[in-house]
């Protein structure tokens, strides 16, 4: 359950690079993705790192913050959701 989650590692799809970007978002602990909005944490890396990340960044944020509404996520789930996303624009 989320509840047991302390550690960013336990959430699927969250690598090595994805904790250093949380951690240059100030997102210290993985309860503090609870009611985040996963395309403005992407927006807010880049004003961090005045560049464009990875856009396959947005579908691990957009796994990690759905963890703590769903369990057994994959990225590949959100790939559709961030087309549609940015479509939209």
């Amino acid at each position: 359950a989320r509840n047991e989650i302390k550690q960013f590692q336990k959430i699927p799809n969250v690598g090595k690079a994805t904790i250093k970007d949380f951690i240059l978002l100030e997102i210290n602990e993985p309860y503090e993705l609870v009611g985040r909005y996963p395309y403005k944490i992407y927006n807010n890396l880049c004003k961090i790192i005045s560049q464009h990340h990875d856009p396959y960044a947005i579908d691990v944020f957009i796994s990690a913050v759905a963890k703590w509404k769903a369990e057994k996520l994959k990225v590949g789930v959100f790939t559709l959701e961030k087309k549609e996303h940015f479509s939209n624009q």
